[in-house]
């Protein structure tokens, strides 16, 4: 029999992003409140259909410029003020996930430095930065005014799903520098782990932990007076993208 393709229901691959980034030491993720149904008025991950002539990572990069400004930094390429790190979290197709159709999500997970208030793009009609407790509370999400509703679809579970991903790789890789700015000092990065972990570490302990791993933390010879008080060493990311050893997340 020849291909029919009408033979086949409808079925659509989407990406999901979870845009998480450290704002006033708090560990936030970007969330969008969705304008058109389904789910309108919800809060969501920002998102959406890949296009015909996409592949994967091409749909994930330009959702992620369309809704946050950034492009995907290349490790290879000099830093970029605008660049994020970007990669594949992981693939949901439960049948009922979306009302309208067979959609399978490949979710990605993006980090990035402390970014302005974002703007709204496509259907949704408010987007915020908001603290990743907030938004995964059983009881729902909502803003001041505004009646208490789980996210969206499964994001909940996908927003979930990147936090440990984060929490997990900061611990064995370089990653938790692409929180930071290009340089930064070793209590910048500290506020850093402290925030995904949501743990308070001891600044003399972690100092010397990440100065003393090889490949992790590069000094620049400049200083800054940003955080206050007396004006603290700046450093840059080094080359090494595994650690030894690694920076093990201490228990709750």
């Amino acid at each position: 029999m020849p291909y029919d393709p009408s033979a086949f229901p409808p079925f659509a691959v989407t990406v999901d992003l979870v845009v998480l980034t450290v704002r006033r030491h708090s560990l936030c993720a970007l969330a969008v409140r969705r304008g058109e149904p389904p789910f309108q008025g919800r809060w969501a991950l920002p998102g959406g259909f890949v296009r015909a002539d996409e592949d994967l990572a091409q749909a994930a990069a330009r959702e992620l410029a369309e809704e946050t400004g950034l492009c995907v930094h290349d490790p290879a390429a000099p830093t970029q003020d605008n660049g994020a790190h970007l990669e594949q979290l992981a693939t949901y197709g439960d049948p009922g996930r979306d009302p309208r159709m067979r959609v399978v999500s490949v979710a990605h997970l993006a980090l990035a430095p402390d970014l302005p208030a974002p703007r709204a793009g496509g259907d949704a009609s408010n987007a915020r930065w908001a603290p990743v407790e907030e938004l995964l509370e059983q009881s729902g999400y909502g803003r001041p005014g505004e009646g208490l509703a789980p996210l969206a679809f499964d994001h909940a579970q996908i927003l979930s799903d990147g936090v440990e991903r984060a929490r997990s790789k900061i611990e064995y890789s370089s990653l938790a520098t692409a929180f930071c700015p290009p340089e930064f000092t070793v209590g910048e990065l500290r506020r850093v782990y402290e925030a995904v972990w949501s743990v308070a570490l001891d600044p003399r302990n972690f100092h010397r932990k990440v100065t003393g791993t090889p490949g992790f933390l590069v000094p620049t010879g400049g200083t800054t007076t940003r955080q206050g008080g007396r004006p603290a060493q700046l450093f840059r990311a080094g080359g090494a993208t595994l650690l030894n050893p690694p920076m093990l997340r201490p228990e709750m």
